[in-house]
């Protein structure tokens, strides 16, 4: 899902955090790297995070621990403490990189921290995910054959449309199903959306997901239709419901699938339902 920018300036962080480093041993190595290090985040929030445009700054692997320290301990009241502590602070209910419910409890970073040590504290390059997505995304960026495997969460605006495709397929007692980007997607799109996916297992870790549903939908098509309403109708309004915050979380590709699938639909309002699967 398309997440809205982190209300913090990436830029005036750097200054703040070189200049909360003033009078500290490593006063001299912030100040040498301010200029450079600025214009580095500046290429990257303009090149949208991209791997092929933003190149690893070498020049400061050997303090790529001092660096990376700004994350992973960042003195309590500096400035981006207070960002980070926002940052967790989220609201969210699904995570953004998959679309699987429950609240995202951790943060990753876009380009990861082990290979670009000066972007660990660029909001830009932070956002939630969901333990899962964080594991399987690793430090993978791209290869030769997809020079980005992922989507970005505050760049790539089409995220924020309906782009992950369900198909439900017969027999529906022991349904089958595939995911992948829904149809009319522009060709790049389809390719970043497809490695997407992927590299981050959505798809295997979806079946059991699946599974689930599929049982709670067979109760929910026999209740219904106890009660003499019209599954369709009825399925309608759970997919409307669950069409937020993002048309590309679990449940709405789930709801979506059934109420486009005519065949499905017509065994759910008349067929005799299995009791379990």
């Amino acid at each position: 899902m398309n997440l809205p920018m982190p209300k913090f300036d990436s830029i005036q962080l750097i200054r703040d955090v070189v200049a909360e480093r003033a009078p500290g041993v490593n006063a001299d190595f912030f100040n040498n790297i301010l200029v450079e290090w600025c214009e580095r985040v500046q290429q990257y929030i303009d090149f949208g995070g991209s791997p092929p445009t933003v190149a690893r700054w070498n020049a400061v692997e050997s303090r790529k621990n001092t660096l990376l320290n700004l994350y992973m301990s960042p003195a309590e009241g500096s400035a981006q403490a207070k960002m980070l502590a926002a940052m967790r602070g989220h609201e969210l209910s699904v995570c953004p990189a998959c679309g699987e419910p429950g609240r995202p409890n951790t943060l990753d970073h876009y380009l990861p921290k082990a290979l670009y040590p000066h972007l660990c504290i660029t909001p830009v390059n932070l956002f939630p995910v969901c333990d899962a997505c964080q594991l399987a995304k690793g430090t993978k960026v791209g290869d030769t054959g997809a020079p980005r495997f992922f989507i970005h969460p505050y760049f790539d605006a089409f995220a924020a449309e309906h782009i992950l495709r369900l198909e439900i397929r017969p027999p529906f007692t022991v349904p089958r199903f595939s995911f992948g980007p829904i149809a009319g997607l522009d060709v790049a799109i389809v390719s970043l959306v497809c490695s997407h996916i992927r590299e981050l297992a959505i798809e295997q870790r979806f079946t059991s997901y699946f599974r689930n549903q599929y049982r709670r939908l067979l109760r929910l098509a026999s209740r219904i239709r106890a009660a003499n309403q019209d599954v369709l109708a009825s399925l309608t309004v759970f997919a409307d419901a669950a069409s937020e915050p993002s048309m590309n979380t679990w449940e709405y590709v789930f709801y979506e699938a059934v109420i486009v699938n005519e065949d499905l639909i017509q065994f759910l309002s008349s067929a005799v339902l299995p009791d379990h699967l």
